[in-house]
């Protein structure tokens, strides 16, 4: 039977594909979204309107019915209207890692993509080569997977397969995780971001233990001895280097916009790999991507062949364009790992990085403090420049006794340059001022759309 779904907070990255799927299961979608009230990234309230999707303020007046399913994000507060609207009058409410979970363990075969980092990036290439094999999967991924991103579905951060394959991106900074049963479970890496270590174990441990087969790191600790736990035959291991795993990536070459590689796999003759994306961050990318289609027996050589047209995800080191001889870069590095795989990508080639890092939210900020400092201070280069706004803050009674300031200032005493400015549009201003032909930017940031749009501004300013 059709039901009417509200989602609360539609137009999220993680909401709008869940939104997309359920849709094309036949239910009817309404919604709201803080981002609208607030005018914030038009285009793609206008993109949902224009499929059907029927949007209200996000002040309670759309939830009027208790046959309504309210969706709301893990981090939606009962001080929301739309949630006190819908406990008034009765309706269901689920979190969205609930409705995804309940998706996702439906399907007879599942792959989970879950770890630190790398996660979209895994998600998208393997939705790629399942596309590429005929495998028609169904796809929910955190971001836009360009090679599925046409003037039509310009927000392909879904795919509308089959019943039969569901591949989801699964977080682990919720604890929702541990509502998955995947056939198979992909960890990339296990890393300090939201939870502690202990909790980290628990919450991937339990998750791999579920599966039928692990797709695991040996290069990461965590997810290494993760696999020493395993029953033989049930992982897949991979890593750069490293001649005991199942896949592994050898003679690593960077190119301006991706890499070669040989890639061996156990007991097979050695291929000639090339990926359009750069960074050995994702040649670990891709190995993990190809031990998870592996172990849904798809044949290696169309995997390889599908990798070498993988386009990529929207703001994962992603150009904007170069204008007056400054690069403008758009990416969704926004913890430890994730930055230090950027700039190790960007200092493969030369030439100074301006980066502006708008920090994710003030928790993670004071969780992650020293890791920053640590971070900036160890990878930047003399002549590089860092400038942090405020973190992202949408209201809430969250800490925010750690700033941007306390990060910049370590930073500066490590002895890189650094700076801490009120607004985002101080610091796009001083990135204007300081610019000159060679340099590169770096946008840096998660939880806010509209960091691309400052992106493409900036470059119009250069």
């Amino acid at each position: 039977m059709n039901k009417d779904y509200f989602f609360c907070g539609v137009g999220g990255s993680g909401m709008m594909p869940l939104a997309m799927i359920v849709q094309a299961q036949g239910n009817r979608i309404s919604g709201s979204d803080r981002a609208l009230d607030q005018g914030r990234t038009p285009e793609k309230f206008d993109w949902l309107r224009a499929h059907g999707v029927t949007l209200h303020p996000q002040d309670g007046t759309g939830v009027v019915s208790k046959d309504q399913v309210v969706i709301a994000t893990g981090a939606v507060e009962d001080t929301v209207p739309d949630i006190g609207a819908a406990r008034r009058v009765g309706a269901v409410i689920k979190t969205r890692p609930q409705l995804l979970s309940e998706l996702f363990n439906a399907a007879p075969t599942s792959v989970g993509v879950a770890g630190t980092s790398g996660k979209s990036t895994i998600t998208g290439m393997v939705a790629w080569i399942l596309d590429r094999a005929g495998r028609a999967p169904t796809v929910v991924n955190g971001a836009v997977m360009k090679n599925f991103a046409t003037p039509d579905q310009p927000f392909a951060s879904a795919l509308i397969g089959g019943p039969d394959l569901f591949v989801a991106e699964v977080d682990e900074s919720d604890g929702s995780i541990a509502r998955y049963n995947p056939t198979v479970a992909v960890v990339s890496n296990i890393s300090l971001d939201h939870k502690s270590m202990e909790e980290l174990r628990d919450l991937f441990g339990g998750f791999v233990g579920r599966a039928t087969t692990a797709v695991l790191n040996l290069d990461n600790p965590e997810t290494a001895a993760l696999a020493q736990t395993l029953a033989p035959g049930k992982p897949i291991t991979f890593a750069l280097g490293e001649e005991e795993a199942d896949l592994s990536a050898h003679d690593l070459q960077p190119l301006p916009t991706g890499m070669t590689f040989e890639l061996r796999v156990r007991g097979e003759a050695t291929r000639a790999a090339r990926l359009n994306v750069p960074g050995a961050h994702n040649v670990a990318n891709a190995l993990a991507a190809l031990g998870a289609v592996r172990a849904l027996g798809v044949d290696m050589d169309q995997a390889v062949a599908a990798l070498a047209s993988f386009s990529g995800i929207r703001r994962r080191l992603e150009v904007v364009g170069t204008r007056n001889g400054v690069t403008v870069i758009d990416d969704f590095a926004h913890n430890p790992d994730k930055i230090a795989a950027t700039l190790k990508t960007l200092h493969a080639f030369d030439g100074r990085l301006l980066i502006l890092f708008q920090p994710h939210g003030f928790g993670p900020l004071k969780l992650m403090q020293q890791a920053f400092i640590e971070g900036f201070a160890g990878l930047m280069r003399p002549d590089d420049v860092l400038l942090m706004p405020e973190p992202v803050y949408y209201g809430g009674t969250t800490d925010r006794s750690v700033g941007s300031e306390d990060i910049a200032a370590g930073v500066r005493a490590a002895g890189r340059q650094a700076l801490a400015l009120a607004t985002r549009a101080d610091c796009g201003d001083r990135i204007v001022d300081m610019a000159r032909p060679g340099d590169r930017v770096v946008v840096m940031g998660a939880r806010d759309d509209s960091l691309s749009t400052f992106a493409a501004e900036l470059l119009a300013r250069l």
